[in-house]
């Protein structure tokens, strides 16, 4: 007879399963249908993904119910069947998961990281519902998974509580920053749900592996309760319509030693993993015995916040005053477009130190992103106005189809045309569901080609809805490019219609080795417009790591890793400026146009790379704009 759930993960780390939603996605079921209906249209399918889990070593299998709530079912006009839902995904999931697995009915965040959508009894309403229909038909815990705020998890917990003794996993879905959608840092959050009797706590979606892995550390080796993780694949990418997922499953295997080490007793994968990848951390994991965890009072302490004065323009600062734009500049010499993300606060000190850095390092310009990664930050036209203000450098920024229709477009680029920010990269944005604010919209009235197309119309003074303006604007339009798929012909066809839908330069993803920018530069070199290839130097082991197994368009050779593997701190960053240094000899030697990003703030190793590029090419620095 099987031990109980809570004394089997006390013995052994457990293997979860991993995702189902995307898992039905990629076997051929559309969004925008409620997956967890084929419980009862489909039971067959649902029953081979169990099948296919347990096979590849899945000890506990979630139920397929995660939106199976009375809110979610109404989009689809299942409200009624909500017990019936609820009922037979346990029922698929006893049958395959047999006597010696268990099932955990799953229950996901109705509010899904809005605040005001449902209301508190509406809440209570629904998790009751769907808490009692998995209860009688006979789970062996519950496992409240993707909840953003602590609100809607202490709720929910409190329902299982007063309906049940069973064991209850409950999962915050957060990135590094490790705090909760309404404020709490994780020991807190943590502290919250141990008193309200959950029996494991830990995290889920959101981010892959390593935002997970930063989450848990926040807690300082404090555990309360045991930990799960179900990391996603890495962040999703949209190719070719369909959204991928780039991590692979050694790696999920590789980090599934390090959440155990950590104190995890329960290891799955969510979001774009499959049954390779919960294989791989069964194998990674056989034979593993865990440490006895010495559970201790978390340390709540919130960390201190500062408040800082913003920084105005004074209305000083050396204006373009007529100067060639990049496209010019780069046909004559080399020029290092240098790339710094906008603070995620509404502290910008650091980030003006920076900019002011990077000018005096020799920066032809400076490029702020529009929310990459969907991770709201701060307006980069603001920022861009207050380093052209106080800096004088050239802001270039970007433009993401992502966050807002046709309206919202051109109003925002005509405020760009009036604080004389004439330089912007068109790009299409990471969905809004994988960032931040998950809740949000993803507006996409345009796509990368379309914005191209519209934002040139301004120059020639007419509006997006075809009526002439009073004057014509001057952008200067670059298009991102990702050098990293399986056929680069194809990816440079896909180039070629950007340049045809306008495009003034290119600039594209890092690289990272020496031979693919070779090729690059021969798959372009019938193309007339000027690239600037992307180079960003690695901090550490980890951070490699990271961008090679979890972010998409980003590879690294094995040579680069194997240099990275284990190093951190200064050692790390040193180590990634001088493998940047050498990327950068080979992409001089044939692009003039270098696009250097800043990781974490790092300006100082932007800035250690922009002074060799400038030492290489036999200038100190940019004569350009510096005396």
């Amino acid at each position: 007879m099987k031990p109980d759930l809570r004394q089997a993960w006390d013995q052994q780390v457990l293997i979860g399963d991993g995702a189902m939603g995307t898992f039905l996605y990629q076997m051929g079921f559309p969004v925008g249908i409620s997956y967890e209906e084929l419980n009862l249209t489909s039971p067959e399918v649902i029953k081979d993904v169990h099948r296919r889990y347990v096979e590849a070593g899945a000890q506990i299998i979630e139920t397929n119910t995660f939106s199976a709530n009375f809110d979610k079912l109404s989009k689809y006009g299942l409200e009624s069947k909500v017990e019936d839902i609820n009922r037979a995904g346990v029922r698929i999931a006893r049958e395959v998961a047999g006597s010696a697995g268990y099932v955990v009915g799953a229950i996901g965040s109705i509010r899904g990281g809005k605040r005001t959508n449902v209301s508190t009894a509406e809440l209570k309403k629904y998790f009751e519902q769907q808490i009692q229909a998995l209860l009688q038909e006979g789970v062996d815990g519950i496992l409240l998974e993707t909840f953003y705020d602590v609100e809607e998890l202490y709720l929910a917990l409190s329902i299982v509580r007063k309906l049940s003794p069973l064991p209850v996993i409950c999962q915050f879905a957060v990135e590094d920053v490790a705090r909760t959608l309404d404020g709490y840092t994780m020991p807190e959050a943590f502290r919250m749900m141990q008193q309200q009797g959950a029996d494991v706590i830990g995290f889920n979606c959101r981010t892959g592996p390593n935002g997970i892995m930063s989450a848990m550390k926040t807690l300082g080796g404090h555990l309360s309760v045991p930990m799960s993780v179900y990391p996603n694949a890495g962040v999703a990418d949209y190719v070719d319509g369909e959204y991928q997922y780039g991590a692979k499953p050694d790696y999920f295997g590789q980090m599934a030693v390090k959440f155990a080490d950590l104190g995890s007793r329960i290891i799955g994968g969510c979001c774009g993993t499959t049954p390779a990848h919960i294989a791989a951390i069964s194998s990674a994991l056989q034979g593993y015995e865990p440490q006895p965890i010495t559970y201790g009072p978390i340390d709540i302490a919130p960390a201190p916040i500062e408040i800082h004065e913003h920084l105005a323009p004074d209305g000083g600062g050396e204006g373009k005053g007529g100067s060639p734009n990049l496209v010019d500049l780069v046909k004559e010499r080399h020029t290092v477009i240098v790339e710094l993300d906008p603070p995620r606060d509404l502290d910008i000190a650091k980030f003006m130190k920076g900019a002011q850095v990077l000018k005096d390092a020799g920066a032809d310009a400076l490029t702020l992103a529009d929310n990459s990664l969907a991770v709201t930050r701060m307006s980069n036209m603001a920022l861009g106005h207050l380093v052209q203000a106080q800096t004088g450098m050239r802001p270039l920024v970007h433009i993401a189809c992502r966050d807002r229709n046709l309206i919202g477009t051109q109003s925002h680029l005509m405020g760009f045309d009036a604080l004389g920010i004439d330089h912007v990269l068109a790009v299409t944005g990471d969905p809004a569901r994988f960032g931040d604010l998950p809740g949000s919209s993803s507006v996409y009235d345009l796509t990368s080609f379309e914005i191209i197309r519209m934002i040139k119309q301004l120059n020639e003074g007419i509006a997006f809805s075809g009526k002439p303006l009073k004057q014509k604007a001057n952008f200067v339009v670059g298009a991102a490019f990702n050098p990293h798929g399986k056929h680069l012909d194809k990816a440079v066809l896909r180039l070629e219609r950007k340049i045809a839908a306008g495009a003034d330069y290119i600039m594209t993803q890092p690289v990272y080795d020496p031979e693919l920018i070779r090729a690059l530069k021969e798959a372009t070199s019938h193309l007339d417009i000027p690239i600037f290839l992307g180079i960003m130097p690695l901090a550490s082991g980890r951070n490699a790591e990271y961008l090679h197994n979890e972010v998409p368009g980003i590879q690294l050779s094995d040579d680069v890793r194997r240099r990275m593997s284990g190093l951190e701190g200064e050692e790390g960053r040193a180590m990634g400026v001088a493998i940047a240094k050498e990327l950068l000899d080979v992409a001089m030697e044939h692009f003039n146009g270098i696009y250097l990003m800043t990781p974490f703030m790092l300006y100082e190793m932007s800035a250690q790379l922009i002074s060799h590029v400038w030492e290489k090419s036999g200038r100190r620095q940019s004569p350009l704009f510096h005396r």
